[in-house]
């Protein structure tokens, strides 16, 4: 008599290539996140290295395309008579100019008065540096940020005392993260043979600065990340902005 034999699989087995297979998943799936993580701090890093180096080139653009202006200073009171100076404000937080270049249209629209400034950070981590851009129509446009003329306190020197800068809904940032920044301007030293250059804190004299820097420290850096670095860029002004502009 021939007698049948069948083949199958114990519960013992399948419950052993069960958990087997639960482990191979479970690897895969750990392998996949860890390779999106990677991924994510990849992309994460390049674009904060590509806001960086756009940063940088924005501030050389914007302060190579500054322009001699003047402005319509009078005080507040509406009855002081308007004085007229040569529009340029200089100090560590605070830095307003005239330029050819603006974020909104770059080197082919109107001129555009840009107001720095230096402000606290996200929840008052660091500090970031931003920009206001204002559309130039002339001397009453700048004269606008003007509160009129006064003596500086630590020179003496008599200068335009200007209304406080602030940041607005439409303020561009240029820099982020930062555990400091500041503004300081270049002075020449002609009068010295050879002439030799120092650096200020402020500026409240009638000439544009030889040169200015903006001086940044990064909040957080590490070895695969670019730093942000301080930008020295020159001004080159050779002409009085109140003869050429003061009739």
């Amino acid at each position: 008599m021939r007698r049948h034999t069948q083949s199958g699989v114990t519960l013992m087995e399948m419950m052993i290539s069960m958990v087997l297979l639960s482990f191979l998943s479970l690897g895969i799936l750990f392998s996949m996140r860890v390779g999106l993580q990677a991924m994510d701090k990849a992309n994460t890093r390049l674009m904060s290295n590509r806001r960086v180096i756009g940063a940088q080139r924005v501030l050389e653009q914007q302060i190579r395309g500054l322009m001699l202006v003047t402005a319509d200073c009078s005080a507040n009171d509406g009855q002081s008579v308007s004085t007229r100076i040569p529009f340029f404000q200089g100090t560590p937080q605070v830095m307003r100019l005239v330029s050819s270049y603006s974020l909104e249209e770059a080197s082919r629209g109107l001129p555009h008065i840009l107001e720095f400034m230096i402000i606290p950070g996200a929840e008052n981590v660091g500090v970031r540096l931003v920009v206001n851009e204002y559309l130039y129509t002339g001397p009453r446009s700048t004269g606008s940020f003007c509160l009129g003329v006064g003596q500086d306190p630590m020179t003496g020197l008599s200068g335009p005392i200007f209304r406080p800068a602030e940041p607005r809904p439409t303020s561009f940032v240029l820099a982020d993260k930062l555990a400091s920044c500041r503004f300081v301007y270049r002075e020449y030293l002609n009068q010295q043979v050879p002439p030799i250059e120092r650096w200020l804190p402020a500026w409240i004299k009638p000439e544009m600065p030889s040169a200015i820097r903006v001086e940044m420290t990064p909040l957080d850096s590490g070895p695969s990340s670019l730093h942000v670095m301080s930008v020295t860029l020159p001004v080159r002004v050779d002409k009085d902005p109140m003869k050429v502009y003061g009739d």
